[in-house]
């Protein structure tokens, strides 16, 4: 994929123990570069699809998408402690107060912290929604095909309709635009503050018409089949031949 796409190859890293299919990447300069992929996506998507998935992430890092997400994500970060230096300053104590925990004072500062940080989230919001078509896009050209992303993202929507959730989201929402599927807020929506456009309409923007959501299953890296049942250590089978020559 690096080679389609004449980019430097990036350091490839696993999220473990993570059953959701997902991906993002980071970095800010080319040495810097990563892509981490969950365990999820190394078992259940085939070769074809695994690439689809790498063609978007190296897109992002191509286009200078990973860079300006970073800066957003400190923007929204200094605007939310603004609110929060507002907030201290409203929670004070009768014993400490002073002029700097003017409750007056600190309502302005958190009325100007929450419209700074709700503008900049939705700045966030409507710069992640294009680039991620764009790396949908790029993912496509790049591979030559539509199912290689296409199906990966089905297989997305079919793990949302069963619940399955990247636990990492739970650490920080202001990171979900780093990812290939934002979660639960994407699917069938498309509010104003989504980093992510809704699945159905990414994949009808990659197939030019609906497709439904595809079943998940854990697949055997070497011929990207189902994987069988585990043989019967208990079964008895008939000795081999001995080889000839």
């Amino acid at each position: 994929m690096c080679i389609a796409a004449h980019m430097p190859p990036p350091t490839v890293l696993v999220l473990p123990r993570e059953a959701a299919i997902n991906a993002f990447a980071s970095g800010m300069e080319p040495a810097d570069w990563a892509i981490t992929v969950t365990e999820g996506a190394l078992e259940y998507l085939t070769r074809a699809e695994l690439m689809g998935l790498v063609a978007h992430e190296l897109s992002h890092l191509r286009e200078g998408d990973t860079q300006l997400n970073m800066r957003l994500i400190g923007m929204v970060f200094g605007l939310e402690m603004v609110w929060g230096w507002g907030r201290s300053m409203v929670a004070y104590r009768e014993e400490e107060r002073h002029f700097w925990s003017n409750p007056i004072i600190g309502i302005i500062i958190m009325a100007v912290g929450w419209c700074g940080w709700l503008a900049g989230r939705a700045l966030q919001a409507a710069v992640s929604r294009e680039r991620e078509h764009l790396a949908d896009a790029r993912a496509v050209q790049w591979t030559r095909h539509a199912d290689g992303l296409g199906r990966t993202l089905r297989k997305c929507l079919g793990q949302q309709q069963g619940g399955v959730q990247l636990r990492l989201l739970l650490l920080h929402r202001a990171f979900a635009h780093l990812l290939l599927t934002e979660g639960e807020e994407e699917h069938g929506s498309s509010g104003w503050l989504a980093t992510h456009p809704p699945l159905p309409q990414r994949i009808r923007r990659i197939y030019g018409g609906t497709r439904s959501a595809l079943p998940v299953e854990r697949l055997d890296a070497a011929s990207d089949a189902p994987r069988a049942a585990p043989p019967n250590p208990f079964r008895t089978s008939r000795p081999l031949p001995p080889p000839t020559y």
